[in-house]
This record gives C-alpha cells, structure tokens and sequence, in this order.
C-alpha cells in the first residue's frame, strides 16, 4: 500500500463514489489502495496482479459464485458486505468442503457514499476473518448514477472436499431423515420489517452467518451425510422440492417440528406469507440416513449456530418428487415451489 503517491486521500467520511473511480485511472488506484487493499490484505492480494496464484491441499476442488443485490443494504444482524462472504462460504461449504479462497466484484453507482462503502468493505474483511478465507482478487466497476442502485458484489469462492466425503443432491434416498440447523425465515423477516411499503416493527435479526464450522463439525461425526442445502431464496420450500427432483423422491415434513420464532410467524401471518418460502442467510438442510439423524441432531444441537437444530421430516418414495407436510391440525398439504417471487432483491 503506497498512499503517499497521491496529493491527498480519500475523503472516506463525506466523499462519494466517482465514475474515475471505476476508470482504472489514479482515482481508481486510489481507491483500491486506501480501500480493498487497506481492509483485504494478504500476501495474495498484495501482489497486485490480475490474477491470484496460489496452492490447494490434496482433494476435489469446488468453486461457488454468488451475486448479492439485497436492499437495504444495511439491515438487523448484517450487511451486504458480510452477506456476501457469508453466502458464497456457505454455498461451498455445502459441499462438505473447506472453503479458502474468495474473488470479489463490485459495482457501485456514481454518487455512492464512501462511508458506506468502507462499512460494507470493512464487514466483508470481518466475516472473511471469521470464515478463515483470503479475499485474493476482486474487481471495480462504476455505472452513472440511477443504473446501480448503490451498491452490487459478486463473490466467488475455492474450496476443498476432504477424502471420504461425499454430498450431493443425487445421494438423497428413501428413508433418510430431514434435519435443520435452526429457525426458519429470520433474514427474510427483518429484510421485510425495513421495506417501505411492508414497514412493521420486529426485533427479529438477519440470521446472516458462515456456516462452514458446523459443516466441519457434522461431517467429522456423520460422514454419511448425504446432502447439505443452505435454503436461501424460496426458502425450506424451494430447497425440498429441488432436491425431490435430484432424488426422483418425494418428502413428508411435519409442521409442528419445524423451528420458526414466534415473531416470525406473526410477521409471516400479518403480511399474508408462509415462513416455509422466506429466505434464510445462516441455516442449513441436511439430509442423512435415518440411523444417524439422532446423532448429527445432537452434534448440530452442541454447536453454537446450530442450538435449534431439529429433525422436520424424512424422505419417502415418490417418484412424481412431491413435498408433503402434515399441518398441526392433522392434515396434509402440498408444498409446491414458490409462484413468483414473494419479495424480490432478498439476498
């Protein structure tokens, strides 16, 4: 880092997004050395190249990609620069594997306050932090002002699958049971309680968090885990029907083992919503056979972010891939995918 190559800094306090600062000329240097290089630094990174060279342990590799464009930006428990460190470990995570490395892209529209965007870059160096991964190359893109709202990032994540794992979809059979790792629908709840025209009031915070300690926890105990799933957008719904297509099976999932805080279900009640299809940022869907559901419940159960894990339901065969769930009045309804989108730019 070499700021004193510049006549003045960055005024991060009251200054703005520029289009020079997307121009790859000395206004976007600036902002990558007294910015991203000043928060993200690592020995990867700081070389400077277009490009980041470095080595892998013994294993399957698993690269994930994400684009984050949630609004607000800022909300209960998180930030879309958190978020999008978070979301991108997880989607590698879920793989059984040990995430990393991360790339970041970021496109921010001309007039973007650089307060804000320090705050969202400083989360982002936090949660890589506490995710144990190394932002090692990024990009910056500026658009004119009104064709960005803000602030969007892409973040794309390397990882490594341990020998001996093995977690997909297709893996998924009859008679496996349905574990979660906690309660359903906190991000969607608080994203909504800020939205203009849904404004309610909620203590319910994001449940934004990397998921990939308690992923190394449960595999080292239950190795057969058969499929992990992070049920963001669509919710628990969206994630149980798609794996019901991978699995040619269907699913029966009972309503009154399944996890959801009381204030999320009043938010879910008031505005006419199922907490079955709202988004989660920090839960994780596991499925395993049934003679080791008791066992990894009981290792999700001692871990901190996995403290209401809950065993919600069991494969069965289908060959149709119907999702079933029996109500708390006793019947049985179908869960279909979502129709449409019950609130858009979650994630």
């Amino acid at each position: 880092m070499s700021s004193k190559r510049f006549s003045h800094r960055l005024d991060l306090a009251n200054g703005k997004v520029e289009m020079i600062h997307g121009s790859g000329g000395k206004g976007m240097a600036q902002l990558i050395d007294e910015l991203f290089l000043k928060e993200f630094t690592n020995p990867y990174l700081d070389q400077m190249n277009d490009q980041a060279c470095f080595q892998l342990p013994a294993g399957r590799v698993v690269m994930a990609t994400d684009s984050h464009v949630i609004s607000p930006l800022f909300f209960p428990g998180g930030d879309i620069g958190a978020l999008s460190v978070h979301g991108t470990v997880n989607d590698v995570a879920m793989s059984g594997a040990k995430p990393y490395y991360l790339s970041a892209g970021f496109i921010l529209e001309e007039g973007f306050p650089l307060k804000d965007l320090k705050n969202i870059v400083e989360s982002m160096a936090v949660a890589a932090k506490e995710a144990g991964v190394a932002i090692v190359t990024g990009d910056t893109k500026v658009v004119e002002r009104g064709k960005g709202d803000g602030c969007f990032i892409n973040t794309t994540g390397i990882g490594v699958v341990p020998d001996g794992v093995s977690i997909s979809g297709d893996r998924v059979q009859a008679g496996d049971k349905i574990l979660v790792s906690g309660t359903l629908g906190d991000h969607g709840v608080a994203i909504m309680s800020l939205r203009e025209n849904l404004s309610f009031e909620t203590t319910i915070e994001s449940d934004s968090q990397s998921l990939h300690d308690l992923v190394a926890a449960m595999v080292e105990v239950v190795p057969e885990i058969h499929c992990l799933r992070d049920p963001t957008r669509g919710g628990l719904s969206a994630t149980l029907n798609e794996i019901a297509q991978q699995a040619s099976a269907g699913m029966q999932i009972y309503e009154e083992q399944i996890p959801v805080r009381e204030q999320v279900k009043a938010a879910c009640e008031f505005l006419g919503l199922d907490p079955l299809y709202v988004a989660n940022e920090g839960k994780l869907v596991a499925f395993c056979p049934a003679d080791k559901a008791e066992q990894l419940l009981a290792v999700m159960k001692t871990h901190p972010k996995g403290q209401d894990a809950a065993i919600i339901g069991e494969v069965v065969e289908d060959d149709l891939g119907f999702v079933q769930m029996e109500t708390a009045f006793g019947g049985n309804r179908m869960v279909d995918w979502i129709n449409g989108e019950q609130l858009p730019r979650i994630c």
